[in-house]
């Protein structure tokens, strides 16, 4: 049962390119009397906000956590007993490899009314923004999105048996993904790119193959955010 307070709207804002947020998410700021916001997602986005909307930044990095997801979740809680709509704005899905879910789960079960707003995630935007094709009919058939990192250090990376695979978050551990990679059967010469800073003015690639790439993301400094494509689709 639901208790007679806000709806919070947790929105995707694309991968970095502003106008690749919906019209839905876009009409969700618009509305908004609160917007909890990342990093990742655009500050354009935020001048779409009314005037009267508080913002208040809530994002996370590698380095630094201005607020804790614990502390997020009790947030948005507090924030939508005391307005008539939050957006949770996020950089992204807010589903892929995000805590939206664990957000929207933590409000329902207060009796929070909940809509989730699905996003442009930068898993397809990158490679796409570079003519990079995912799949290709009756060659290349399979896609998977995987994460670089995972929370406990020691626990392995995946490699599903995909025939194109992209990886989120995995700049600061390019060794140990290369290494299940190799593991999975996959060679050196496995042609791979980052995409820094997806769809974004700023946006790079550095193309290389699997043997080379952990020394090439080096040589050019490549920084998070950064999109990992592994397979043939990159050289074609």
């Amino acid at each position: 049962m639901k208790t007679k307070t806000g709806k919070v709207y947790i929105v995707g804002g694309g991968p970095g390119d502003p106008e690749l947020i919906t019209l839905k998410g876009i009409k969700a700021l618009e509305k908004a009397d609160c917007i909890l916001y990342d990093f990742l997602s655009s500050p354009k986005l935020l001048d779409r906000a009314k005037p009267s909307c508080e913002k208040i930044c809530v994002g996370k990095s590698d380095k630094l956590h201005l607020k804790e997801q614990g502390d997020i979740n009790t947030l948005l809680y507090k924030k939508a007993r005391e307005h008539k709509r939050v957006a949770r704005l996020k950089g992204g899905d807010p589903f892929i490899f995000s805590r939206g879910s664990e957000e929207a789960a933590y409000l329902l079960r207060r009796g929070i009314d909940v809509e989730v707003i699905p996003g442009v995630t930068s898993a397809i935007a990158g490679p796409e923004s570079f003519g990079i094709p995912l799949t290709k009919k009756n060659k290349i058939q399979s896609v998977g999105i995987v994460t670089g990192r995972k929370s406990d250090p020691g626990a392995a990376i995946d490699a599903p048996a995909c025939d194109t695979l992209i990886y989120l978050m995995a700049v600061a551990n390019i060794e140990n993904v290369i290494k299940a990679l190799r593991n999975s059967g996959r060679s050196d010469k496995t042609p791979c790119a980052f995409i820094e800073k997806a769809t974004c003015d700023d946006s790079r690639i550095v193309r290389a193959t699997l043997g080379t790439i952990a020394a090439e993301a080096r040589r050019n400094k490549v920084k998070p955010p950064a999109v990992l494509i592994v397979g043939e689709v990159v050289s074609s």
